[in-house]
């Protein structure tokens, strides 16, 4: 346990060590907080985080492991890309 002192701007330092953390405050009762640090994930990427998702992405890295990468036919490609219509 420590002590700190609130500045005059309503701020505490918890440590450098927490430095660019996101965290969620709680204020238990009146003079009572509980800080826990937080990862927060953004709406538009949640989605990631089901388990739909876990499974698809599995299922493509395990893909990528069994298909070796090949560039056999990346002339051909850049040149389809080259002449593609807008």
């Amino acid at each position: 346990m420590s002590v700190k002192v609130i500045g005059a701007n309503g701020q505490i330092s918890l440590g450098k060590q927490f430095a660019g953390r996101q965290v969620l405050v709680e204020e238990q009762e009146p003079g009572v907080w509980l800080v826990r640090t937080a990862t927060v994930v953004p709406d538009n990427e949640r989605w990631l985080h089901q388990p739909q998702a876990a499974a698809d992405l599995a299922r493509a890295l395990e893909w990528t492991r069994s298909n070796a990468g090949s560039d056999v036919d990346s002339i051909a490609v850049m040149n389809k890309i080259a002449n593609a219509p807008d």
